[in-house]
């Protein structure tokens, strides 16, 4: 595996969870990701299933803390990768100032404003650069892609999904930034890494994208009722209504009294797993 180094290795569920870190051409600097093998990906080829998660969060929260996922991506075949949530360590001032700006918080765009653009490409990286490098070193099936991600990465999954309809085949997320133009969180990181023109915005905003875009099978959402960030930074009513004007399929679910962190994604974490299992099939 060229330019890729392990950097631990735990057997799981019969398969195998691995950390790696590689040099990014995309993001300038060195970046990691996690990813599990399922056991039948000794045998064949498989589907992979993205994840991206959420701000402050690095490529091992969601492998430790989301409910034994690896149980269930081995029940279904599904090699599953995890990664960073930004570059990290590269020397730009300020880049630690902010827990919801700068490191881990890449908001999976890619900035065009000095001094964050030469490393925050996130986007890119996300949809060019890890895929190339996960079919190239990993058991694939390079045309069956899913991805999904919790807040600040349920907003990236959805504008993944909805821009590159050709390469997701399938998108769902836990309690995400669903209209990023209208949250406090979105126009700060917007701001600082777009700068103030807020046509490029549209780019990066699912609510604005489903209504012009649309998105080719349903859209999966979990939302806890008890989730603090609801009101004022999820704001799921604003992209179903873009889903409903358009009559794009939405499964939005709200789950009373849950909160916005891992018990709530643990809870409903095989539901995500057979969503995308089902379409990748």
């Amino acid at each position: 595996m060229p330019n890729l180094n392990l950097l631990s290795e735990y057997k799981s569920f019969g398969g195998k969870l691995g950390f790696y870190s590689h040099p990014s051409s995309t993001c300038n600097g060195e970046m990691r990701f996690a990813v599990y093998q399922p056991p039948q990906a000794t045998q064949k080829p498989v589907p992979i299933l993205y994840f991206l998660s959420g701000l402050t969060c690095t490529e091992e929260n969601f492998m430790v803390k989301a409910g034994g996922v690896q149980r269930f991506a081995a029940e279904y075949g599904l090699i599953l990768v995890v990664p960073d949530t930004s570059p990290r360590n590269t020397g730009i001032a300020g880049e630690d100032d902010d827990w919801d700006f700068g490191t881990g918080a890449g908001f999976y765009v890619d900035a065009t404003e000095e001094p964050w653009r030469k490393h925050y490409q996130m986007y890119s990286y996300v949809v060019q650069e890890l895929p190339a490098l996960i079919t190239a070193n990993f058991p694939t099936q390079v045309d069956k892609q899913g991805i999904f991600g919790h807040s600040m990465g349920g907003h990236g999954a959805l504008v993944c999904a909805l821009r590159n309809p050709e390469l997701y085949k399938s998108v769902s997320a836990f309690a995400p930034i669903a209209a990023p133009m209208r949250s406090l969180w979105g126009q700060k990181i917007f701001n600082g890494y777009l700068g103030s023109n807020q046509a490029s915005w549209r780019d990066y905003d699912a609510s604005e994208l489903v209504r012009k875009l649309g998105y080719h099978s349903s859209i999966l959402i979990d939302q806890g009722t008890a989730d603090k960030y609801l009101a004022e930074e999820l704001l799921p009513e604003v992209f179903e209504r873009a889903c409903a004007d358009v009559n794009q399929p939405l499964n939005l679910r709200y789950q009373e009294g849950y909160d916005h962190g891992y018990y709530f994604i643990s809870t409903f974490i095989e539901d995500h797993i057979r969503h995308h299992a089902i379409a990748l099939a």
